[in-house]
């Protein structure tokens, strides 16, 4: 009985100093990946865009529907596979690339119930011979747990690799990713 009270003393212990350390770190946090396409700035567009045909190249997306618009922005849920999280978005910003300028897409996530939340830009760039996409995550993560696993146990970058991996895969193409 004593070792039963000692390793439930032990563990309440550990928990307790994740939950400290996590409630020290900052809810907030900000990470940029980028990747140059050969593809057009029209077609990473497109493809960014057609949230509808997102199943199709991401994984772990398994569907998208349309949900009703917030504040006139569009607004879609993306469902995961597996036990993930559904998670509605609400585009916030959207501007096409032109020849003369960049395309900008902001997408925020619209469910403030979640223990995560914030937005993603997404920069497409004309370049010679393709394009430059940049992704800026504006993350929050609320619960002090969750926080300190995002911070020393998982890497705040992967979703973005993930997303550009899987967008080069779509292209037919290896992606170098950088800051």
């Amino acid at each position: 009985m004593r070792w039963a009270l000692w390793i439930v003393g032990s563990l309440a212990a550990i928990v307790a100093l994740v939950a400290i350390i996590g409630a020290m770190l900052p809810k907030g946090h900000v990470a940029t990946r980028a990747a140059k396409f050969r593809e057009t700035s029209d077609v990473v567009w497109n493809a960014i865009t057609g949230y509808e045909d997102f199943p199709k190249w991401r994984p772990g997306v398994t569907s998208v529907t349309r949900m009703p618009d917030a504040n006139g922005h569009v607004v879609f849920m993306e469902k995961g596979g597996s036990g993930a999280q559904d998670i509605p978005y609400e585009i916030v910003e959207s501007v096409a690339p032109s020849a003369a300028a960049q395309g900008k897409l902001v997408a925020k996530i619209a469910d403030p119930k979640l223990p995560f939340g914030g937005s993603w830009t997404y920069e497409v760039a004309p370049t010679d011979g393709g394009t430059n996409l940049r992704i800026t995550e504006r993350g929050e993560v609320y619960n002090p747990i969750f926080r300190f696993v995002s911070k020393f146990f998982m890497s705040q970058t992967k979703t973005m690799d993930d997303y550009l991996n899987a967008l080069g895969k779509k292209f037919g193409e290896t992606v170098q990713i950088s800051e």
